[in-house]
């Protein structure tokens, strides 16, 4: 800490001292020693304003626990008619009333991936997903003047709607595409990727063909299936890196798991994969977790259709998780420290929380 205030002291006064030079300005002794004075004022404020996030909360109310799971959900098409993969328009906005509701606050995949969680306190964060880039989930229908009007019927149009009525569910989403015309209209295809980034939504790899991965024999296959999209995408949205990818059918190599690596990372082309999410049917580890793996994601099937759903969708782990079968993500509401109760510290990995702090208390008995 002392370090650390040296320098964010030194780093001022160079500046200070660099403006007056310019200027033609000039100070004696007594004068910059006052302000040195205000800096560390300045200083010793900012610094009690950041450490007093997390001891300002009361833990035995909120009881935040960042060792607990997070639901990855699972859509597909936003269709007229609900089926195993689509789900209507009025299913969806119902269960993003449900997530606002219950307390969950949508997170970015990459931020989750990467611990990066910013969710206010006594909030649960929540990954929502969508796989191949069907029309229906981001349809535009129609164009006057360079304008364009989002069904809002569709899951972007859905999404922007319930982020505009409540701003304080943030419009995060993970579209994962193919190799063909994401989101159908192949006019709009520029401006449909461009929107999503610029609206802080995320493109994600869903393969150039849908691959199944699990006969496969070879990394080349690997890498063009992979590659392919990025280099596509790249060459929409400059500067964005699809970083992220979902495995079609779940599937991965079974005849040669080594191949797995491919998948992750290429050697002869240039991308990795910083998230790979499954299928799943059950809400997966904490980012700070011992066993936390960012290359075998599982996710929720955002569905309530119990034949197919079998007693793990959306509502079922919502339900399971309020009633403590597993443990929720309770967030501290500080991104700079990780707050567990004591009893579940020894499941925190130091290296993985990098340089946040790490709090503990002991959680009072409820009864």
């Amino acid at each position: 800490m002392a370090i650390k205030r040296i320098l964010k002291k030194t780093s001022v006064v160079f500046i200070i001292l660099l403006i007056l030079f310019i200027t033609g300005c000039s100070q004696d002794a007594e004068t910059i020693s006052d302000t040195e004075e205000g800096i560390d004022d300045i200083v010793q404020d900012k610094e009690e304003e950041e450490e007093i996030i997390t001891s300002d909360i009361d833990l035995q109310k909120i009881k935040p626990n960042e060792a607990g799971q997070i639901m990855v959900l699972m859509y597909h098409s936003i269709g007229e008619e609900e089926k195993e993969f689509a789900r209507t328009p009025e299913s969806f906005r119902k269960d993003l009333e449900k997530l606002y509701e219950t307390g969950y606050r949508p997170i970015s995949l990459k931020d989750y991936a990467e611990g990066n969680i910013d969710t206010p306190s006594g909030f649960s964060p929540v990954v929502i997903t969508f796989d191949d880039g069907n029309k229906n989930q981001f349809n535009i229908i129609s164009e006057e003047d360079e304008t364009y009007t989002i069904d809002p019927k569709s899951a972007v149009g859905i999404l922007t709607d319930f982020h505009e009525a409540h701003p304080d569910f943030p419009l995060e989403a993970t579209f994962f595409v193919n190799d063909n015309v994401p989101f159908g209209q192949k006019e709009y295809l520029d401006y449909k990727l461009n929107y999503l980034v610029e609206q802080g939504m995320d493109i994600g790899n869903h393969t150039a063909n849908h691959f199944d991965f699990t006969n496969c024999t070879d990394s080349k296959s690997i890498e063009h299936e992979i590659w392919t999209v990025k280099e596509k995408v790249d060459s929409i949205v400059r500067g964005y890196e699809v970083n992220t990818l979902s495995l079609p059918y779940g599937s991965k190599p079974k005849k040669d798991e080594s191949l797995f690596q491919y998948i992750v990372s290429g050697q002869e082309q240039d991308y990795h994969n910083i998230a790979i999410v499954e299928v799943g049917w059950d809400p997966y580890k904490s980012p700070y977790d011992m066993d936390f793996n960012p290359s075998g994601i599982h996710r929720v099937r955002a569905s309530d259709l119990q034949e197919y759903v079998k007693g793990t969708g959306i509502y079922d782990w919502m339900d399971r998780l309020e009633k403590g079968e597993r443990t929720k993500f309770v967030s501290d509401g500080n991104p700079k420290t990780v707050t567990v109760p004591e009893d579940y510290k020894d499941q925190i990995d130091l290296e993985k929380i990098g340089e946040r702090e790490l709090v503990t208390y002991v959680l009072e008995d409820s009864e």
